[in-house]
């Protein structure tokens, strides 16, 4: 038995040439769920009008005391953002058929927070647990708490600091690293009760600065990139050379004399700067380059696992161990959905256009599998479900500057840093599990 829902009248909704449609709602929050039966509507309503269908369907359905909850709605696993019938046609979907259409709770906008003020610009930025690292162009480290405190700040590059990455934080010790355009990693560790850093190792190899630096999910090696074209892999081993082979005894003497640290392997293949590092896994590498190229490098076998190529240079991307997939951020203002699960055909699943300048930074949600944020040269910071390409779901305001880093490494902190000198600090409301909120 059809369901005829007349929403005509309440929602003032012109008449249109495509006259009606049947739809299922579907959802696989069960707490929503009304009964799965077709409903006969105008073909020319839109999310808002969706969203009151449904609210007195659940109120027939006898869930009453669900409070204002507002729904998002998906055809086929993508976002509807315009009328169902504009919808249908941009994808050649006939009206003839029955639309199965998904809802989902719409997610709650992350709220502004802190801004963070630093000297010069703020290049990188990452959390983890209550504490912030930033990297900037004053050469220094700095640590901040995320209910804005400013704990220490932390000299020893002697070029803009471009990359940071937490290591290991508990109560008594925390270990991190950075990456400097001083041709450098430098891993430090810092006594928390006494607020004291130490630099353990300086990391030396790379010939040009190092623009990236990410560790691996076990936290026993680090990897960089830099504007030399290589790909160098470290121990983060506070104690011990970290050396897979064994240097001379001269040259051991000296490495422990000066506290340097040389690579445990260097990996050739790109023929530009290396933008962007992340770890699939512990054997498993992957980056992007100004040369057009995402490549995946296998650690075991000490090469190129595969390839992607571009039409555009890339200058950032984040992988999602939740997902399978890397996102990208590009100067012809898109990012870029690649699935390296995909054997045949085209690895971009989707392209995001929303920014209006260069796209610098993009980092996945490490607790969703669909959100990620990205930040640009048009000084905004946005929020993306990658089933929504045409358009972000929010837009974090606050930079009066180019954006140059993000981080979402907490749940429940979007952070960004620009040439504005200042790390924002919104708070999520999408967070879940047990990350500690300080």
């Amino acid at each position: 038995m059809v369901s005829i829902i007349s929403i005509t009248m309440s929602l003032h909704i012109t008449s249109t040439t495509e006259g009606q449609l049947q739809i299922h709602l579907t959802t696989k929050q069960r707490q929503y769920a009304v009964p799965d039966v077709p409903y006969s509507i105008r073909a020319n309503v839109g999310c808002t009008e969706l969203n009151v269908l449904l609210s007195t369907l659940l109120k027939d359905s006898g869930k009453k005391n669900l409070g204002k909850v507002n729904f998002d709605f998906l055809l086929n696993g993508e976002f509807i953002r315009s009328s169902l019938s504009q919808h249908l046609k941009e994808r050649d979907i006939s009206f003839e058929d029955s639309i199965n259409i998904e809802y989902v709770e719409r997610y709650p906008a992350p709220e502004p927070q802190d801004c963070l003020l630093h000297d010069d610009w703020v290049s990188a930025v990452q959390a983890k647990n209550g504490w912030i690292l930033t990297g900037t162009y004053d050469n220094t480290v700095n640590l901040w708490n995320t209910k804005g405190k400013h704990k220490l700040t932390i000299p020893g590059h002697v070029a803009p600091v471009k990359g940071v990455a937490w290591i290991s934080l508990d109560d008594k010790t925390g270990v991190f690293a950075s990456a400097s355009h001083d041709q450098t990693v430098m891993l430090w560790e810092w006594n928390v009760a006494a607020n004291s850093v130490e630099c353990v190792h300086v990391c030396k190899g790379h010939e040009r600065g190092v623009g990236c630096i990410a560790v691996n999910p076990s936290k026993t090696k680090m990897a960089s990139g830099s504007m030399d074209t290589m790909l160098k892999v470290w121990s983060t081993e506070l104690h011990g050379d970290g050396k897979a082979e064994q240097p001379s005894a001269t040259k051991k003497a000296k490495l422990e004399q000066d506290n340097l640290r040389t690579p445990i392997i260097t990996l050739a293949g790109h023929r530009e700067f290396v933008s962007g590092v992340q770890w699939i896994d512990d054997t498993t590498i992957a980056t992007c380059s100004w040369d057009h190229t995402i490549k995946l490098w296998d650690l075991t076998l000490g090469g190129i696992k595969s390839e992607f190529t571009g039409n555009k240079s890339f200058f950032d991307l984040s992988y999602s161990p939740l997902n399978g997939m890397i996102i990208t951020a590009s100067p012809d203002k898109n990012l870029r959905l690649y699935d390296l699960r995909t054997k045949h055909g085209n690895t971009v699943k989707n392209t995001y256009l929303g920014h209006t300048q260069w796209v610098q930074t993009c980092r996945w949600s490490t607790t969703n599998e669909y959100l990620f944020v990205s930040g640009a040269y048009d000084n905004r910071v946005k929020m993306w479900d990658y089933r929504s390409p045409k358009a972000p779901i929010f837009e974090l305001i606050g930079h009066e500057d180019k954006v140059l880093a993000c981080d979402w490494s907490n749940p429940r902190y979007i952070l960004s840093g620009g040439s504005d000198n200042a790390v924002r600090v919104f708070k999520s409301k999408i967070a879940v599990g047990n990350e500690p909120d300080d």
